[in-house]
């Protein structure tokens, strides 16, 4: 079974990132064949300063790298590493109705968000169905708003195994893990760069001490009984501690004494000790970019080796 996961090269990882998708990300390394890109043509979309980017695709490498992606275990390559994608994009945008790309709740979406409409951002879905279709992909990992590109996906396959009367576009399935649970930000909203309300994964020390301390709370005082359950500190406690971690921590809540500005130090630490042997890792990948880059270039090579293959494939197919 293979598994193909995209990575946008967005810039600072905040826990809600991780819990909601790295963490299962690096997982998914054990339950199959793991092919994970870095996803540097579909960030073109939005990112259009040359520095940035390639700031932004060298930390995302280093902080998957340092969280666990495993390069002996799956295949983990930049996405403009393999230019193959870009013919296929081409060649699938050939059996692709505009009415399925005016259809996509992404494009209406960013647009509405005021990003401004060109062809790249039209036609991001087939760039996408590129990706899963050049590898063979069996399970595409997704949240909900994504399923939709998973299904125009298998929309364009079909359209090109029809009109050539065969079966070589593998069609994917999606994967939602629906036991997800939304990680609270700072103000008890879901955790996201938008909202301004993250605590950052790999931030410095006083950043994120800042962030956890602005956590949203109630103003009961020193001698009043807590409510653990609407508490967003202890929402986020859920995420680090056992069982008999949060036990104590409720029994805590229950005894007047201290205020939220201790259980807000407690969650900290959680934080800082989770956290710290992969801050270990990234700073020593960091320090040691060519050992980065030579991950890149052997994921890539891994990756070009069956994108050529499967190319030959298709110019074959379609008479190029």
């Amino acid at each position: 079974m293979r598994i193909l996961s995209g990575i946008q090269p967005s810039g600072t990882i905040h826990i809600g990132n991780y819990f909601g998708m790295i963490k299962k990300m690096v997982e998914a390394q054990n339950d199959g064949e793991l092919f994970a890109f870095i996803a540097s043509y579909h960030a073109l979309t939005t990112v259009k300063e040359k520095e940035l980017l390639e700031k932004n695709i060298f930390e995302a490498a280093v902080n998957f790298l340092a969280l666990g992606m495993d390069p002996e275990k799956s295949t983990f390559w930049v996405q403009s590493d393999v230019k193959e994608v870009l013919e296929l994009y081409w060649i699938l945008s050939n059996h692709t109705s505009m009415g399925l790309l005016e259809r996509a709740h992404s494009y209406k979406d960013k647009t509405a968000r005021g990003i401004q409409a060109n062809h790249g951002l039209f036609s991001y879905p087939v760039l996408m169905a590129a990706d899963i279709l050049l590898y063979d992909s069996n399970i595409v990992p997704v949240g909900k708003d994504q399923i939709q590109h998973v299904e125009i996906t298998r929309d364009i396959a079909n359209s090109f195994n029809n009109h050539y009367k065969t079966d070589i576009l593998v069609l994917p399935e999606s994967k939602v893990d629906e036991i997800v649970a939304t990680v609270p930000g700072t103000d008890g909203a879901k955790m996201s760069k938008s909202y301004g309300n993250t605590i950052d994964m790999f931030g410095a020390p006083k950043k994120v001490k800042k962030q956890v301390m602005g956590i949203v709370t109630d103003s009961k005082e020193l001698d009043d009984v807590k409510d653990h359950a609407n508490c967003n500190i202890y929402k986020l406690c859920e995420l680090f501690m056992n069982e008999n971690e949060l036990a104590e921590l409720r029994q805590r809540y229950a005894t007047p004494g201290e205020g939220y500005g201790h259980f807000k130090m407690t969650l900290l630490d959680k934080i800082n000790e989770h956290f710290e042997p992969y801050a270990i890792r990234r700073e020593k990948l960091l320090n040691n970019p060519k050992e980065v880059y030579e991950i890149l270039a052997f994921g890539a090579q891994k990756a070009r080796k069956i994108a050529q293959t499967k190319m030959e494939l298709i110019r074959s197919t379609v008479g190029l």
